[in-house]
């Protein structure tokens, strides 16, 4: 074979022009496979694609019969083809008939080729298909051979990735980069969410594939990676990147990759075979990824991830752009995509353009999430592997409720989500109707609704959703998404224009509920065992006093001449009531001497969470203005159960009887000090269970705006007094013969209260 120290060049060259020519795609492939033959003096040149159906399809070929071109198949690790495509490895034979995985195709007549070179056609680490050239001698081919086919399988990836192969495609047959993809994930916001892929961080597609100037190349990626090595240092070297921790072991993973010499090395002989530098980090990074996800070491997989992150900051440093879609290129419909992501960035996204979010890492109290839940946005966590898979545009469907994700969806599928979709619509239709109506139970009795909200974009929904007002007010996420904290003159601005927008209607704000899961980067906490009973909300407050005093300086300003409403969070024993009562006053005593207006009317409550203040019950009632029951720590407090996770999440019903005696004396105990009390958990959110809260003798609720509709269409149709006395009945029977949840369903069906 000759030198082909040009070769490449040459090649990469015909095929460009190639690819501006305005051939059918079978032509256009005919045309490459002949290039490719002709410059590697092989007798044989052949592309297979790989099918949605694992099967590899010979597509286009020179040397071998024609006829068998769309006939000749290999399921994937069957035969050489189908074992570069399995391992995602090239295969390098002088006497391909004698490896254990040839397997002879009669209609193909390769029967006379002995030498055999393959590589997978790699795109982002996927195996789309496979590149083969054969010869007659028996030969192994030279190093810069195998790294030439390489990279003219890197064009070919391109071809399949545009879609142009459909044309030629057989009716009924799709390509594995277009098939249907359903993956399992964990639902963390519910609701049903159709639309269109947006990658957060999003592959560079790189169109400028051949080099020039091979030399000018080499300096670019050089430059590049001098710049990328200081962004590396100097978020090493940053005051909020803490000596240890996870954040750390990632910056120092970047780099080392960064300097690896053999990852330089691979990159520069890419470029000196014909590809421009980001071309060359884009072959070099699909071939790492190709073998990396074959590993089994979980560590190692993970160190694939940094490797591909490191990858892409590179290409974003040498093609100048992030390749985030903007403007009109953004899709109404979008379903963002991510690895992870932090609460800031899903807000730099259009709101009314949102219709879900899917998370590979992340949990369900992450700050995203509870960003994203705050929003309404369906959301599904720990889907593994989603991104690599998809592609900005895709169809997508993602199912809140359940946790599956369907990537590029059957058309059946799609239908049935659709008309799900539109049964939700016409129901929320049907709730926005009442969203006037006065929630009055079937026996006279008003019960309050209120709802949930922690950020600005929240409050149009009060007035859309007919809510009574503002039950519970987050002000933990204004300081989640802030980048450093927020001053006292923001955080007046902020809970001023929350009062304004919210008019008449009444606004309870939580004071700052940060620790424990709720970790704000330019607060250092301490590593805890068990963060959700450690150092966080009141705890953390009184041992910061001057964040306490701020927060509590910023809502007096803000809300003057008016009503301030504040509940204090993850309270444990009166006494801390008492110590925040004096500080309070002691900042009322400051502004009114600084001649600052105070508000109208002062109101103090606490969140009633730690099982301590059940045994403190009426010393709690007295003591406050108000108490708000936060039933999903009180619960997982109560019952010892993680509700992070998920092997004891849903071990204990939070209808069960010992939960609904608890929520039942606390409602008591407000009657019987004339203290209000409102529920504010995910339970009240649900009509059964919010049913069960009117039963044992709640009156006011707060959940999600989306909640307050299904909620109120249950309670029109309720008598209450006539649930009580069953519900009660059955909470007391020491041997009951139901569960309440199973009791509550039987009662809503006689009765015909929608639940």
């Amino acid at each position: 074979m000759r030198d082909l120290s040009m070769g490449p060049r040459v090649l990469l060259r015909r095929l460009r022009e190639l690819m501006a020519e305005p051939l059918e795609p079978q032509e256009r492939l005919d045309q490459i496979v002949l290039q490719i033959a002709q410059n590697m003096v092989a007798e044989v040149c052949s592309v297979y694609v790989l099918r949605s159906d694992g099967v590899l399809e010979l597509y286009a070929t020179e040397g071998l019969n024609k006829d068998s071109v769309h006939l000749a198949q290999l399921k994937m690790g069957q035969g050489l083809v189908g074992t570069i495509a399995a391992s995602a490895q090239p295969l390098n034979l002088s006497d391909a008939q004698s490896h254990p995985a040839f397997r002879y195709l009669p209609e193909t007549g390769e029967e006379i080729y002995q030498s055999f070179l393959g590589v997978p056609i790699l795109r982002a680490g996927r195996t789309l298909g496979v590149l083969v050239v054969q010869n007659k001698a028996q030969r192994n081919y030279r190093e810069d051979e195998v790294e030439a086919l390489e990279t003219t399988a890197m064009i070919l990836a391109e071809i399949i990735a545009t879609g142009d192969l459909k044309k030629i495609t057989r009716p009924g047959v799709e390509l594995d980069l277009s098939r249907p993809v359903t993956i399992e994930g964990d639902a963390y916001s519910e609701g049903i969410g159709l639309g269109r892929v947006v990658l957060h961080e999003p592959r560079i597609v790189v169109t400028n594939l051949l080099n020039e100037d091979a030399e000018k190349e080499i300096m670019r990626l050089a430059e590049a990676l001098g710049s990328l090595r200081i962004s590396i240092d100097d978020m090493l070297s940053r005051r909020d990147v803490p000596m240890e921790g996870e954040h750390r072991e990632v910056l120092e993973t970047f780099r080392m990759f960064a300097h690896d010499q053999g990852w330089v090395r691979r990159m520069e002989e890419a470029i000196r075979n014909g590809l421009t530098a980001e071309a060359a980090v884009e072959k070099v990074q699909s071939d790492t990824k190709a073998r990396m996800m074959r590993l089994t070491d979980p560590y190692l997989r993970e160190r694939m991830h940094d490797f591909e992150d490191l990858a892409n900051r590179l290409l974003r440093q040498l093609t100048g752009h992030s390749g985030r879609l903007s403007g009109e290129k953004f899709p109404t419909d979008a379903v963002i995509l991510a690895r992870a992501m932090g609460a800031a960035e899903l807000l730099d996204y259009p709101r009314d353009s949102l219709r879900g979010l899917v998370l590979e890492e992340g949990a369900v109290t992450s700050h995203v999430v509870i960003v994203a839940r705050a929003m309404g946005i369906p959301v599904v966590g720990q889907a593994a592997g989603i991104v690599a898979l998809a592609e900005n545009g895709d169809a997508i469907i993602i199912d809140g409720d359940d946790g599956p994700v369907h990537l590029r969806p059957v058309v059946d599928l799609q239908k049935a989500y659709e008309e799900k979709v539109k049964l939700r619509a016409r129901r929320q239709e049907q709730f926005r109707a009442l969203r006037s109506v006065d929630p009055v139970t079937k026996d006279g009795k008003r019960i309050s609704l209120m709802m949930n909200a922690g950020l600005l974009v929240d409050l149009p929904q009060l007035s859309e959703s007919g809510a009574d007002g503002i039950g519970l007010f987050r002000t933990e996420l204004q300081f989640m998404i802030s980048s450093t904290m927020p001053k006292a003159d923001e955080q007046e601005i902020f809970y001023r224009s929350v009062l304004r927008q919210a008019g008449k209607q009444p606004v309870t704000f939580r004071t700052l509920d940060i620790g424990g899961d709720k970790v704000v980067p330019y607060f250092r906490g301490h590593e805890e065992e068990n963060p959700a009973l450690g150092w966080r909300a009141i705890r953390l407050a009184l041992d910061r006093p001057g964040l306490l005093r701020t927060q509590l300086r910023a809502m007096l300003r803000a809300s003057a001449g008016g009503e301030l409403k504040m509940m204090l969070p993850m309270v444990t024993e009166v006494s801390e009531v008492r110590t925040v009562r004096e500080i309070l006053r002691k900042e009322v005593q400051h502004l009114s001497k600084f001649g600052h207006r105070l508000p109208r009317t002062l109101k103090l409550g606490a969140m009633l969470e730690v099982p301590a203040l059940l045994w403190q019950l009426d010393e709690l009632m007295q003591e406050v203005d108000f108490v708000s029951v936060g039933s999903n720590d009180l619960f997982q407090f109560s019952m010892a159960v993680d509700r992070g996770n998920a092997r004891v999440a849903d071990r204990f019903d939070i209808l069960g009887r010992p939960f609904l005696r608890i929520l039942r004396d606390i409602a008591r105990a407000s009657e019987r000090n004339n203290t209000p009390v409102t529920l504010c958990g995910e339970m009240a959110g649900k009509p059964l269970a919010a049913m069960a809260l009117l039963g044992i003798g709640f009156r006011a609720v707060s959940m999600v705006p989306t909640a307050i509709g299904p909620v109120k269409a249950m309670l029109l149709g309720l008598e209450v007094d006539a649930l009580a006395e069953e519900l009660n009945a059955a909470i007391d029977d020491p041997h009951p013969v139901m569960p309440i949840r199973e009791l509550l369903a039987l009662f809503a069906e006689r009765n015909n209260i929608p639940v």
